[in-house]
């Protein structure tokens, strides 16, 4: 089994808005991970994956996880996602001051 990096960068929050990290339509299972070092008091992270379960399907949400605070564990890892059409990962701070968010989206062989 083979860990590979789809794509990566580092993403600064907007509040409000849900940024799109990276998509990608080879069937892979993904995880996305993400480094909230960054993250203080009041600020509320959620981190998403969306799939499409068949082709002439609708994207449709997979994973969410919401993060407030300080966070004593920096790095979030979201479960593996298996996609065979397409996986989509976006980050949404939706509370505090927008902070830049290092990432990576990565696939398992």
């Amino acid at each position: 089994m083979a860990i590979a990096v789809v794509a990566s960068g580092t993403q600064t929050a907007t509040i409000g808005t849900e940024h799109t990290l990276a998509t990608s339509t080879t069937g892979k299972t993904y995880v996305l991970v993400v480094d909230t070092v960054n993250m203080a008091n009041a600020d509320i992270l959620e981190l998403r994956l969306y799939t499409i379960v068949l082709a002439a399907g609708a994207e449709g949400l997979a994973y969410i996880a919401t993060f407030s605070n300080v966070q004593s564990t920096k790095i979030k890892y979201s479960v593996p996602v298996p996609a065979n059409i397409s996986c989509k990962a976006t980050l949404k701070q939706v509370a505090g001051t927008g902070r830049a968010y290092p990432w990576a989206l990565l696939s398992i062989d």
